[in-house]
């Protein structure tokens, strides 16, 4: 079975603006209505991917719950010293 694009072609300029004025002839008032179904479907198109998605997957999608944050102290004194070393030979023998 043929198709008509298959005859025709795709549409040109010229037939696109032909088909978008026999579009708003026929859903004129109703093409707001129209726009607002379409995007409701989307919506829930998008809702039921994501739901298929978290039940094939969890462990993707879940975030994982945050470490509880400790009392924070405040700053200590630290006494910084650098070794020492001994200037003298060490005698081996």
């Amino acid at each position: 079975m043929t198709s008509i694009f298959a005859m025709f072609g795709m549409p040109a300029g010229t037939e696109w603006l032909f088909l978008l004025v026999l579009g708003v002839l026929l859903f004129g008032r109703k093409l707001p209505e129209v726009g607002r179904y379409l995007g409701k479907g989307i919506v829930e198109f998008k809702k039921g991917i994501k739901g298929i998605e978290d039940e094939l997957d969890p462990a993707v999608t879940s975030r994982p719950e945050p470490a509880p944050l400790e009392n924070s102290r405040p700053p200590q004194k630290v006494q910084v010293s650098a070794p020492r070393f001994d200037d003298s030979p060490v005698a081996k023998g």
